[in-house]
């Protein structure tokens, strides 16, 4: 469950930006989760509201915006959403790191196969408000 570990760095990283931003409530954070992280919404979501009692950023709403895997065709050059990605990967029996290069989804434009992942890896702190 790396989703602790991931929190427990969100809290640090914002706590300590907090008073460069004369900030000592914190009442929103937002994060930017890529589908290829793997880091489970609900599991994110529990860990933070364990770990931040007691802090400054105990009560603070945690928004997390999805970051679908999207690829770009090195044929043609086009960007495209990959459906369903790791879907996919289990129905193929994927359990820990292989070689990825055939389970892409082909270019829709020139059906090409020589995939460049450019989205879906995020792991960021987009912002956090308070007071």
């Amino acid at each position: 469950m790396h989703e602790v570990s991931l929190i427990e760095n969100v809290i640090e990283i914002v706590t300590a930006e907090m008073p460069k931003h004369d900030v000592t409530r914190v009442q929103t954070i937002t994060l930017r989760i890529g589908e290829m992280s793997h880091a489970l919404p609900d599991a994110l979501i529990f860990g933070f509201e364990l770990l931040s009692k007691g802090t400054p950023l105990e009560g603070a709403k945690l928004i997390i915006q999805g970051v679908p895997t999207k690829g770009r065709c090195k044929t043609c050059g086009r960007d495209f959403i990959m459906s369903s990605f790791w879907k996919k990967l289990e129905q193929k029996g994927f359990r820990g790191r292989s070689p990825l290069k055939d389970q892409f989804d082909p270019c829709p434009g020139c059906g090409g196969t020589d995939v460049e992942i450019v989205s879906g890896k995020e792991l960021e702190i987009v912002e956090f408000e308070g007071s």
